[in-house]
């Protein structure tokens, strides 16, 4: 028998996102209009939808939907902004983001996967996002300012290099890992200066890539 994405996508909203304080009806409209199952290898698309992260090659994983629920809720998302994503993996994340702002800048420092998401993308119709092959430490500062940047995984510290790619008035969403703990961090520009606080504790994990550098210390 076919597995009924269409049914297991709106339990993962009802089940995973909506109990877990994603009210925003914008945010919960995007999950239920993307084939999660479409962005992870075929043998796991049965378990697409559970309530884990799913690896997808090189290391990398779709981050769980309840956190990328609650970071998306928190970046506020509006539908004239330019977004960022870093760590886009197979393009999930980017998919997601594309039907809540005008533009997407997808980072992805594999080859692979860069070439994946691009396809995925491209599949599904998504034609207000870009996906760009680079390091995740740099950002993308040629096609900023962003109003919106995510990162889809863990990093030890968002570099001050990143943080600067903010346009006034811009959120940063990201995972922050210090000592083995995992703290989900909302960063604002407001006239001109970033200012940062721990929204909610999470795990999930390091973008392959990030692990600790000189440019992610203090």
């Amino acid at each position: 028998m076919a597995t009924d994405y269409s049914a297991a996508r709106t339990n993962m909203v009802d089940s995973q996102i909506r109990p877990n304080k994603v009210t925003d009806l914008s945010v919960v409209s995007a999950f239920l209009q993307v084939p999660r199952e479409r962005f992870v290898p075929p043998a796991l698309r049965g378990v697409a939808y559970v309530d884990e992260d799913i690896p997808v090659g090189a290391g990398r994983y779709l981050v769980e939907p309840m956190i990328l629920g609650r970071l998306l809720q928190f970046a506020a998302p509006q539908p004239g902004d330019r977004a960022l994503e870093i760590g886009a993996g197979t393009g999930y994340g980017t998919a997601v983001l594309a039907r809540l702002v005008a533009h997407v800048v997808a980072l992805e420092s594999d080859p692979g996967l860069a070439s994946q998401a691009t396809a995925n993308l491209a599949a599904l119709g998504v034609d207000n996002a870009t996906v760009v092959e680079g390091r995740f430490a740099d950002g993308c500062p040629a096609r900023g300012p962003f109003d919106v940047i995510l990162y889809s995984g863990a990093v030890p510290r968002v570099p001050a290099a990143v943080e600067a790619q903010l346009a006034e008035g811009g959120r940063l969403v990201a995972v922050e890992m210090v000592d083995g703990m995992g703290r989900a961090v909302l960063a604002r520009r407001e006239g001109g200066v970033v200012s940062r606080r721990v929204i909610f504790d999470a795990a999930t994990p390091l973008l392959a890539g990030t692990e600790s550098k000189p440019e992610f210390v203090f």
